[in-house]
């Protein structure tokens, strides 16, 4: 049975994971950063990839010694080729390479994007394509239609931010640290998410796509008009974040025909009141609900392991050279028509 070592290391956190094809997590690890990029309240790109260059070959060799095995017993090695921080990236396609050299095993370029698109299929092995995929995190907010390993259609994404930066930039703007998007979470439980009048950008617009730029501006001006307590503001940008999710997916579950499941992945999948409000919508649709566990919703090495199984069971599979460039923007739909805004770095 084929074992694949993944190596994720896009943004703030250095990952290794041993994934079977059985779906099984043989052993895996994670490294935050939280704690130094915390002062600054978000992620300085320098400190990340100098803590990977750190972190990477310990966590590799850490992850082998829990499966008892030895590089030798790998059947690929998979990694992170982008997108994401240049500089991370490059430091886990850079150790991958090298791996993959003194083994001779297969070397597999895995888009991080890919790797949440397929990460509800490591955990639920009764999910199969076509499904719609809404792919929420810091840097992305998009939704797909995935017809099966490689072959992902988008139907939207942003115009401006991403949900997560979102999610973050309000904990910023409220004062609630590093990392945002949880504690905004926690802090709206206490709140009336009524109280608040936020916008909900492009609600109800024939346009397919999201917007939560202005939003976020809201958020401030909420905040600094002082007539409104936090946990009422973070109550009420969930809440509009929330209708504007729902309301763009809606749109997009119209338009498909043939879908076996809404699916969710991406950070922002781990927030409780967004997966309830897309398990409602699914089931309007007659549609299965399914989301990764929260631990594959952040960013994580499983995933991109999982995502080398799927490359590696196709037919067609072939290796990635060892000279493949690190890629700060991949999107897994090149052929999308580009849109206004910034939404066309995804």
């Amino acid at each position: 049975m084929a074992v694949v070592l993944g190596i994720e290391s896009s943004c703030d956190e250095t990952a290794a994971a041993l994934v079977d094809g059985e779906r099984r997590i043989v052993a895996q690890r994670i490294a935050s950063q939280d704690d130094a990029h915390r002062p600054y309240g978000g992620v300085v790109p320098e400190i990340a990839a100098r803590a990977h260059s750190e972190r990477i070959a310990p966590l590799v060799a850490a992850v082998l010694a829990d499966a008892g095995l030895e590089l030798g017993d790998v059947d690929a090695i998979a990694a992170t080729a982008g997108p994401g921080l240049i500089g991370g990236v490059m430091v886990g396609l850079v150790t991958a390479k090298a791996l993959a050299m003194a083994s001779d095993k297969p070397l597999i370029a895995v888009n991080h994007l890919e790797g949440h698109a397929l990460s509800p299929r490591l955990a639920d092995a009764t999910l199969h394509f076509p499904y719609l995929l809404l792919l929420v995190s810091g840097g992305h907010c998009q939704v797909l239609r995935v017809d099966g390993v490689g072959q992902y259609r988008r139907l939207a994404t942003t115009i401006d931010d991403a949900l997560g930066e979102a999610f973050d930039k309000t904990a910023k703007i409220l004062g609630l640290g590093f990392p945002g998007g949880p504690a905004v979470e926690r802090l709206a439980r206490e709140g009336n998410p009524k109280a608040v009048p936020l916008p909900r950008p492009l609600l109800g617009s024939a346009e397919p796509h999201f917007s939560f730029a202005g939003l976020k501006s809201a958020v401030l001006r909420a905040k600094q008009a002082g007539s409104h307590v936090d946990a009422d503001i973070a109550a009420a940008f969930q809440q509009a974040a929330l209708d504007c999710v729902i309301d763009r997916t809606r749109r997009a579950l119209a338009a498909s025909t043939g879908l076996t499941a809404l699916v969710v992945a991406g950070g922002v999948a781990a927030n409780q009141t967004i997966r309830a409000g897309l398990e409602r919508l699914a089931a309007e649709f007659g549609l299965p609900f399914v989301a990764p566990p929260l631990a594959l919703c952040t960013d994580n090495a499983a995933m991109i392991a999982w995502a080398g199984q799927e490359r590696l069971a196709l037919p067609a599979f072939t290796p990635d050279p060892l000279d493949i460039a690190a890629r700060p923007r991949w999107p897994l739909d090149p052929d999308a028509a580009p849109v206004r805004g910034a939404g066309v770095k995804a």
